[in-house]
């Protein structure tokens, strides 16, 4: 089996002692996020499992999306990327 050269690590260990891996990322075409879908962008980046940048190339997100999701997880938890909880969780 040829395993493709890549930058970086090809699994990580979450703090729950699941593995998350590559393969577990969303496509790169993808056009509709979901919450379980930014979530996985989120915690990647949050273990190290791909950078900032290489996220924000791939997935074509600007710094302050990524920054927004980030900060929307750490304050009130990934429920807060759910497109109906925009409201409850946003300061007004």
């Amino acid at each position: 089996m040829y395993l493709r050269k890549i930058e970086g690590p090809r699994s990580v260990t979450l703090p729950d002692g699941t593995v998350m891996t590559r393969a577990d990322l969303p496509e790169p075409t993808t056009r509709r996020w979901v919450a379980s879908r930014k979530a996985a962008v989120v915690r990647a980046v949050a273990h190290g499992l791909i950078t900032r940048e290489w996220a924000k190339s791939t997935y074509g997100l600007s710094e302050e999306e990524l920054a927004e999701w980030e900060s929307a997880v750490l304050r009130h938890g990934e429920a807060a990327l759910r497109a109906t909880a925009l409201r409850k969780y946003r300061q007004p």
